[in-house]
């Protein structure tokens, strides 16, 4: 994790979101070959929102990501923007994805702030509960 801010032009910041996502009905369908593709669609988004992954895990039915963002990108559009996306491309990689899904992902999700003068959990204790994941 990084402990010194980031800086565009203007400021020096550190700003961290923890998001989590669900895919329809909580279907667990993230496993394997999906969860494989998923993970590189999912870094992609980030990287051409001008945003920074600091932790991904991918459960068969949730994702948690810990994102950094520049204030001046909306956190939904870096640490949200690759539903759309992976959405699409998965159901097109995996027919098997289509019947049980209308779409990939629930309307709904969860974001938290992370550190910082916020109030949030601090930034090494939320990347080691999102690294944890798949050993709870």
């Amino acid at each position: 994790m990084r402990q010194q801010p980031r800086t565009n032009s203007n400021i020096a910041f550190q700003c961290a979101f923890h998001v989590v996502r669900c895919p329809k009905y909580r279907r667990r369908v993230l496993g394997g070959r999906i969860e494989t593709r998923l993970k590189e669609l999912i870094r992609e988004v980030i990287e051409e929102k001008g945003a920074w992954l600091v932790q991904m895990e991918v459960m068969p039915d949730h994702v948690h990501l810990l994102v950094e963002v520049d204030p001046a990108v909306r956190h939904p559009q870096a640490g949200q923007g690759h539903q759309g996306r992976s959405s699409r491309v998965l159901r097109q990689e995996f027919p098997s994805l289509t019947p049980k899904l209308p779409t990939l992902w629930t309307n709904s999700s969860f974001v938290a702030t992370v550190g910082g003068s916020a109030g949030g959990a601090p930034l090494d204790v939320v990347k080691r509960y999102v690294e944890n994941q798949k050993n709870r």
